[in-house]
């Protein structure tokens, strides 16, 4: 119960600072981008106490395949966003993300 209060409060601290180092609405997001690492690596370390070697590999592994998911998402919508309308372009991305992650789960399962 401490772990999540713990979590909490510094993810709170650090939407808080990346409201506080945006000087407009528009650098907010580059603010979030900015420190959002810094939080993941902050909850990494509180699940890491939890969790054993094979669990935490199994983590690590879906987090990159995720993340490799969505470069492959946005890559899609952007290339297609070219010569497509944009709910079709965004309509491909995500079908082809579907497929993507339910071949790395079926091939890495």
């Amino acid at each position: 119960m401490a772990g999540y209060i713990v979590q909490f409060i510094i993810g709170g601290t650090v939407m808080l600072l990346a409201a506080m180092l945006s000087q407009s609405k528009y650098l907010f997001l580059s603010g979030i981008i900015t420190l959002l690492p810094i939080l993941t690596l902050m909850n990494l370390n509180l699940q890491v106490h939890n969790m054993t070697a094979e669990n935490f590999h199994l983590t690590q592994r879906n987090g990159i395949i995720g993340a490799i998911g969505m470069i492959i998402l946005m890559m899609i919508i952007y290339y297609c966003s070219g010569f497509m309308k944009p709910a079709q372009s965004v309509l491909v991305g995500v079908g082809v993300y579907v497929v993507f992650m339910v071949v790395s789960k079926m091939t890495f399962a």
